[in-house]
């Protein structure tokens, strides 16, 4: 198996990992501040990493290299789901879910200015093209609901959202070195989430609450903070390097189809005839632009 199919394969893994994040986090949703509660995906992330990485004389000696560049990345990480959070307090799901779709086209851009990543008329076409099978699925399909759309100061708050999450995914490739070890960078990264949303916050002055989460949350915690925290970061990491930011985020755009069957099979929730269309649209999106992004 070559690299660029490994690649390609991790982050197919961390998009479904993703996925069910989305149906899970709705589960505890509500019950603490959405910022102290990433801080503690961080924290529980950090603490099951950090054994592997203190017992291997190896990965030891590459934590002071790694401390920089992980702050430098996770700044960007964690500055994407402060903004989220903030949006939401004065906008919907609806209107971030649509919103984000403009993560792939801004991770071009940035891609074609650090990287030298031409970015011509088919690939934007492609990227538009992806963007509306996208939001298809994330209206299920209803035309009206997407026209009645509108857009508030939470949208614009988002927006610098998803500028952070183009970054951040630019950053991945940008900082790493050739004799860095991934596993340690993620540990940093962690780390450097965990500072940065600790400052948070302290900034908005808000509690931690975390004994409010009952013993049936705690699974979904360990889900939350493992298998889409902590792996999902290590995956990005890996994939990145391989086959660029490009070719990653190109991914996103299958997000909201994954979750539509995942809610089908789980929750019985019907996929109608647009949603389907819409699904389509985003595949076929999603396999143009693998073929046409250059690797970084």
């Amino acid at each position: 198996m070559t690299q660029n199919l490994k690649a390609h394969m991790l982050i197919f893994i961390a998009t479904i990992l993703i996925a069910f994040s989305f149906i899970i986090s709705g589960k505890i949703s509500g019950l603490i501040n959405p910022i102290s509660l990433t801080l503690l995906r961080f924290v529980l992330a950090f603490t099951v990493l950090l054994p592997f990485i203190l017992l291997s004389k190896k990965y030891r000696n590459k934590i002071k290299q790694s401390f920089s560049k992980g702050l430098k990345i996770s700044l960007f990480y964690s500055l994407y789901f402060i903004l989220l959070f903030k949006a939401l307090e004065y906008t919907s799901a609806l209107n971030t879910s649509t919103l984000f779709t403009l993560v792939p086209l801004l991770t071009a851009i940035f891609a074609s200015f650090i990287f030298n990543d031409k970015l011509n008329i088919l690939k934007l076409s492609i990227y538009l093209l992806g963007m509306i099978g996208t939001v298809i699925v994330i209206f299920d399909g209803s035309l009206e609901a997407i026209i009645k759309l509108t857009f508030n100061s939470g949208d614009i708050i988002f927006l610098f959202a998803v500028v952070s999450m183009g970054i951040y995914s630019i950053s991945a490739k940008y900082f790493y070195e050739k004799d860095d070890e991934v596993l340690v960078l993620t540990l940093m990264t962690l780390f450097g989430g965990i500072i940065w949303m600790s400052l948070a916050l302290i900034i908005f002055d808000i509690p931690f609450e975390w004994m409010k989460l009952e013993r049936e949350n705690i699974y979904y915690m360990l889900y939350l903070s493992i298998g889409a925290t902590l792996f999902t970061v290590f995956l990005y990491q890996k994939a990145t390097i391989v086959i660029g930011p490009n070719k990653v985020m190109a991914y996103v755009y299958l997000n909201p189809a994954i979750v539509a069957f995942i809610m089908f099979i789980y929750e019985n929730e019907l996929i109608n005839l647009n949603m389907l269309i819409g699904i389509l649209i985003s595949v076929f999106a999603t396999i143009l632009l693998l073929k046409e992004n250059k690797k970084l």
